[in-house]
C-alpha cells in the first residue's frame, strides 16, 4: 500500500564471479572475513544472492567437500549472524515456509509467527507459501495449520488460507456502514462474541474498505475498532485480529511495532528482527524504518545498535543502510 521504499535494491555493478572468489577468500584459512561477507551480501537483491549461490556451487563443487555455499557459511558463522546469512540465501517464500514449519514443530505453536505471516500475506503469497510449503516439506500448509491450531484461530487462519481477500482499491461506503453494524452487533451489541463476523470481515474486504469499516463503525459506536477487540477477545486470537487491523490500517507501521517489540524488555527476539528486516528489505523497509522513527522517537538502526551486538548488528545495519 502506498509508496513504500525498500533498503536493498539489484546491485548496479554486479559481478557474480568476483563476488563469489570474494567470499571464498573471506571463509579459506585461519579466521572469517565476517566484514567482506555482509559487504557482498547485504549489498545484493535476493535474486543477485542466489546467482551467487548457484555459481559458487558451478565453480567449487569439484574442490570443495563442502559444496553448498551454505554448508560452506555454515561451517565458518555461528548464532543469529549465521541465520541471518543463512536465511538471505534462500528466496522469500521459501525461506517464509520454513518459519512456518519451525513455529508448528515440537511442543507448543508460535502463534506470533503464525500471526504475522499469515495475516500480512497477499493472495498470491498464500498461493506461494502452500505449494512452495509442500515442495519443502513434503506436507500440506492448511492440514498443518488445522492441526496446531483450534476454534476460532484455526477458523480465521483457514480462512485466511483461501486467499479471497478483495485487493482492490474500490471503497463501498454502503457495505461500510453494513459491515460496522454487523460488528457491532457481533461484539458490543450482545452478551458474548460473534467471533465469525469478525472474521470474515476482516479476512476478505479489502484494506481501503477495511479502513472506511473502521470509520464507519467509530461513528456507530464511539468506540475505536482496536479497543472493541481488546475488550471481546482474547488471547491469540486477540493478536490475529490486531494485527489483521493495523495491517488494514498501515502495514509498514504493523512492522516497525514487530520489530520494537522484538527488542523490548529481557532478551531480544533475533529471530523476528531476522525474519522481518531480510523479508521486508527489498519491499519496504525503508517506510518501516520511516514509521519507526515517527512511533517510537529513535531510529531503527539507533534501535538495533543498542540491542543487538558483534557480526548480527553490523549486517542488519547494512541491510537497513
Amino acid at each position: 500500500m502506498g509508496n513504500c521504499q525498500p533498503t536493498i535494491v539489484p546491485y548496479e555493478d554486479f559481478d557474480v564471479v568476483a563476488d563469489i572468489k570474494a567470499i571464498r577468500k573471506a571463509c579459506k584459512g585461519l579466521g572469517t572475513d565476517e566484514q567482506a561477507i555482509i559487504d557482498i551480501l547485504a549489498n545484493r537483491s535476493a535474486e543477485q544472492r542466489m546467482e551467487i549461490k548457484q555459481a559458487y556451487f558451478d565453480k567449487y563443487d569439484d574442490v570443495s567437500q563442502q559444496r553448498e555455499l551454505i554448508e560452506v557459511l555454515k561451517s565458518e558463522l555461528s548464532g543469529s549472524f549465521e541465520n541471518a546469512i543463512i536465511a538471505m540465501l534462500d528466496p522469500a517464500h521459501i525461506y517464509a515456509v520454513k518459519e512456518l514449519r519451525r513455529a508448528m514443530k515440537g511442543a507448543g505453536t508460535d502463534e506470533d509467527v503464525l500471526v504475522e505471516i499469515l495475516c500480512t500475506a497477499t493472495n498470491q503469497d498464500i498461493a506461494m507459501f502452500k505449494e512452495t510449503y509442500f515442495q519443502v516439506h513434503e506436507r500440506d500448509l492448511e492440514a498443518d495449520i488445522e492441526g496446531d491450531t483450534s476454534g476460532d484461530v484455526r477458523r480465521l487462519l483457514t480462512l485466511l488460507l483461501q486467499g479471497t481477500r478483495d485487493e482492490g482499491y474500490d471503497v463501498d461506503e454502503a457495505l461500510a456502514e453494513q459491515d460496522a453494524a454487523s460488528l457491532f452487533e457481533a461484539g458490543e451489541g450482545r452478551f458474548g462474541t460473534d467471533e465469525s463476523t469478525f472474521s470474515y470481515i476482516l479476512a476478505t474486504r479489502n484494506y481501503i474498505q477495511l479502513q472506511a469499516t473502521f470509520k464507519a463503525y467509530e461513528q456507530l459506536s464511539g468506540t475505536e475498532i482496536l479497543d472493541v477487540i481488546e475488550n471481546e477477545t482474547s488471547g491469540t486470537l486477540k493478536k490475529c485480529y490486531i494485527g489483521l487491523v493495523r495491517c488494514a490500517k498501515n502495514p509498514q507501521l504493523y512492522f516497525a511495532r514487530r520489530l520494537n517489540a522484538a527488542m523490548k524488555g529481557a532478551g531480544t527476539d533475533e529471530d523476528t528482527l531476522i525474519r522481518l528486516i531480510v523479508c521486508r528489505s527489498e519491499i519496504d523497509l525503508e517506510t518501516i524504518k520511516d514509521m519507526y522513527l515517527e512511533k517510537y522517537d529513535v531510529s531503527l538502526k539507533d534501535a538495533i545498535k543498542s540491542e543487538c551486538g558483534g557480526d548480527f548488528k553490523r549486517l542488519l545495519l547494512a541491510i537497513c543502510h
